[in-house]
């Protein structure tokens, strides 16, 4: 019996370090900048928002007829099965790129525990906005999201999710992240959700642009066809 437990000691002590080694204990690992699974992903992303206009948290025309405000958490999963598999892309390519809809990512935090780990992380989204390439970090963060709750965001992760997006100045991104403004929109998007009665995420108001916009509530995040009616709707087709 001794033997035993020294031999299942030993057998547990060898698996804790494997699982620390491979990043198992907390999350997925991220893809490493510049490797071929990340660069396969800047280009998966690339193709979904490169080219379109951005302005801060705005991706699309400034001027497109109806706006999509989109509650998330970077660390929600049903965010990130929206954005990369579900319903988004569709959106993006028939409505946004051609410049019929504006989508506003909005900050909510629901998914994440800590709420200086939403903000630090929010905020680098943000400050990647200054350089209008918040939507490349965001839908690489979705794309390499880690197990909700394992701890897997560092400072490691955001900054290694930094230098996947294409173009980013690094140096500039890391400096506006101590912009004061960057962490006080975080306050306006929270009182915007409490103003709209939201407490979960992903959650949505829709509208044309310069009214007021309505909740959408949606039957489904993989099927874009009741956004594209609820869009249609708004530009009074």
């Amino acid at each position: 019996m001794t033997r035993l437990g020294i031999v299942g000691g030993g057998v547990i002590v060898i698996i804790s370090v494997i699982l620390i080694a491979t990043g198992s204990s907390g999350g997925t690992r991220p893809l490493v900048a510049h490797s071929k699974a990340a660069t396969e992903t800047v280009n998966a992303v690339t193709s979904l928002v490169g080219g379109i206009p951005q302005s801060g948290n705005i991706l699309g025309d400034p001027k497109a007829p109806a706006t999509l405000q989109y509650y998330a958490d970077l660390e929600c999963p049903v965010c990130q099965q929206f954005s990369t598999t579900g319903a988004l892309p569709a959106i993006i390519q028939k409505w946004v790129r051609p410049g019929k809809l504006k989508i506003e990512y909005v900050a909510l935090e629901t998914a994440t525990r800590e709420p200086e780990v939403f903000n630090t992380q929010q905020v680098a989204a943000l400050a990647a906005g200054r350089q209008n390439r918040m939507w490349q970090f965001v839908e690489l963060f979705y794309n390499e999201q880690g197990e909700e709750n394992s701890g897997y965001v560092t400072e490691s992760y955001i900054q290694n999710l930094a230098r996947q997006v294409p173009g980013l100045n690094f140096q500039q991104w890391a400096a506006a992240r101590s912009d004061p403004s960057l962490a006080n929109q975080l306050v306006t998007d929270a009182q915007a959700a409490r103003n709209a009665g939201f407490n979960g995420t992903p959650a949505f108001l829709l509208g044309r642009t310069g009214h007021a916009l309505q909740t959408f509530e949606y039957s489904s995040l993989t099927d874009p066809s009741p956004f594209e009616a609820a869009i249609e709707k708004s530009l009074g087709k």
